[in-house]
């Protein structure tokens, strides 16, 4: 072999089919966020999430179907992307209570950073407003958050970190609840600081859970 030849480089692999739909799909996902949280939901339209991802309309109308089909994967894609995170923080190896400091602080401390938030609760605001049918997709979407948060504070009451006496599902909505308003605050205010109120509700709960000395 020549010196020329030893630095020839392999001719890059080609996508499968199934890898270039799943490119076209993370791309097509991106590009809506970005035309939600940066231009309003009245302006993600199939169109504008298609110039924005550079595709045709057509692939768009395929991948979604439907404005309620695109809402869906959008949230798929938001529970995907939370479950990554508390995967790679180890959040299912703490106990409850640190756990449940740790989910909060998730969702706090991403709220000038991930459009996908801003997106989310955008849609959501206009589910409400307009009484679209998408508002049972956001309906279950915060029943998965319900039991993620409950079953978090049961293992937290099962290995004696949260007091037993406290009603899971009740403080699991409570927190919920709180971690929503911050969601919709951080919009409504863009000077809006969520730390103080973020430790304040850390304190809260760390007072009411923890176990009594």
């Amino acid at each position: 072999m020549t010196e020329s030849g030893a630095h020839l480089t392999r001719p890059e692999r080609r996508l499968t089919q199934a890898e270039r739909r799943d490119r076209s799909e993370r791309e097509l996902i991106a590009a809506a966020i970005k035309v939600v949280a940066g231009q309003g939901v009245s302006s993600a339209t199939f169109d504008a999430i298609a110039r924005e991802a550079g595709f045709s309309r057509g692939l768009v109308t395929q991948r979604f179907g439907s404005k309620q089909g695109l809402i869906r994967t959008l949230i798929t894609h938001l529970h995907e992307w939370q479950g990554e995170v508390l995967e790679a923080g180890q959040v299912a190896q703490m106990d409850g209570l640190t756990a449940l400091i740790a989910f909060i602080h998730l969702h706090t401390d991403h709220l000038r950073d991930v459009r996908e938030g801003d997106a989310y609760f955008m849609l959501l605001s206009a589910a409400i407003a307009d009484r679209l049918e998408t508002r049972a997709d956001f309906a279950d979407s915060h029943e998965v958050e319900r039991e993620l948060i409950r079953s978090i504070i049961e293992r937290g009451r099962a290995s004696g970190h949260i007091r037993p006496e406290i009603d899971a599902d009740a403080e699991a909505l409570l927190t919920g609840c709180s971690l929503l308003g911050l969601r919709m605050q951080s919009l409504i205010d863009p000077d809006f600081d969520p730390v103080p109120v973020r430790d304040a509700l850390i304190a809260a709960l760390r007072s009411h859970l923890a176990p009594k000395p």
